[in-house]
């Protein structure tokens, strides 16, 4: 992944001229990738560090320091670098950055918009769908997503240690329904490898269970975190696995991701992108036909195109539901069949996700 200093941004490794050096300049090759921890460790936390590595004023950025208080602002180095210099507008940057529009209060926007409190079976345990159920493994992410549906969750209440997650695994073994059990957070790659593989293992020895799903951000925004020790438990574990990644544009699929994600195929992961339909980001058409291209490039199959969860302090990112329907039509006219996502909400205890197209 590319990385930067405070001295400045690197443009994009791929896909494109090099954010920050015009459109004719050469793209500026991958840098070597660092450990991911350090990486995290590094990743910016102040909005006053990003504005000045990006060349922006602050002050006409609409920055909010009660928005940043309520969801702290955190994104790694090299997904900043992916970012245009000079550019209030950068779909990336968007996605990151405390504004005041959070601050208002948006009709049918709540702290809980998709049932996850109702859908608890044991700590950490979700149960919303037949067949599968989920594990809140963590509360950290590698990146704050500013349109986040479990921003507002109460993750000081999850297991934080392996005795501490017997409940929810006494759970799914007693379940028969149970085929497939996903890894949630926050991001669960945030967790060390020895945690995630032990917990994998016990999840294994249960019979009736045959995927594993993993929901991430990280292979997006810090591709470190694919190394050796990830690959080798994922690829040796009985269960099928199924790593779900989210990118919402094309701009966040430069060279290191793309063989981060290599990698995980290689490992044997069938990989899917959900993304969200964002104003401001992705929603217009060249936009997301470039996103499918990039992923099925990459190896991953465009999977969701979700409409916004309507969590609070996201409600300046709501698209229309009839102008999602019109780009999923756009983009049926422009790609084959497996490129087009499926357009979909989630409701609060319905029995699946809502098709919207």
């Amino acid at each position: 992944m590319a990385s930067s200093t405070s001295s400045g941004i690197a443009g994009r490794a791929a896909g494109g001229p090099a954010n920050n050096e015009g459109p004719d300049a050469a793209p500026l090759p991958p840098r070597p990738l660092r450990g991911w921890q350090q990486a995290l460790r590094d990743a910016i936390r102040d909005a006053a560090e990003l504005c000045s590595l990006l060349e922006l004023d602050a002050a006409q950025l609409g920055l909010s320091a009660a928005a940043a208080r309520d969801f702290p602002l955190l994104v790694p180095r090299g997904y900043a670098a992916r970012m245009r210099r000079g550019d209030p507008d950068d779909p990336l940057l968007r996605q990151v950055l405390p504004i005041r529009a959070e601050c208002a209060v948006t009709p049918g926007f709540s702290a809980d918009p998709v049932g996850d409190a109702a859908a608890q079976r044991a700590p950490g345990l979700l149960h919303k769908y037949a067949g599968r159920a989920l594990l809140v493994t963590t509360g950290a992410c590698a990146v704050h997503c500013r349109y986040c549906f479990r921003r507002h969750f109460a993750y000081d209440e999850l297991p934080t240690a392996g005795v501490a997650w017997e409940p929810a695994l006494a759970e799914i073994s007693a379940d028969r329904s149970l085929e497939e059990v996903i890894f949630s957070g926050g991001d669960p790659l945030t967790i060390s490898d020895v945690r995630l593989s032990e917990l994998a293992a016990r999840l294994a020895t249960i019979d009736h269970l045959r995927r594993l799903r993993i929901h991430t951000r990280l292979p997006i925004v810090l591709p470190e975190r694919v190394d050796d020790a990830l690959v080798a438990w994922l690829s040796g574990t009985r269960l099928t696995p199924i790593v779900v990644v989210h990118a919402n544009h094309p701009a966040e699929i430069d060279a290191d991701v793309a063989a981060a994600l290599a990698r995980l195929a290689a490992a044997g992961a069938l990989l899917l992108n959900q993304a969200v339909l964002l104003a401001g980001v992705n929603d217009d058409v060249e936009t997301l036909v470039e996103l499918s291209r990039r992923l099925i490039e990459a190896r991953v199959f465009p999977y969701y195109l979700h409409q916004l969860d309507r969590v609070a302090g996201a409600g300046h990112f709501e698209v229309a539901i009839e102008r999602g329907r019109e780009l999923v039509e756009q983009l049926r006219a422009r790609l084959p069949g497996y490129l087009v996502p499926r357009y979909v909400q989630e409701f609060a205890g319905e029995p699946c996700k809502r098709p919207l197209s």
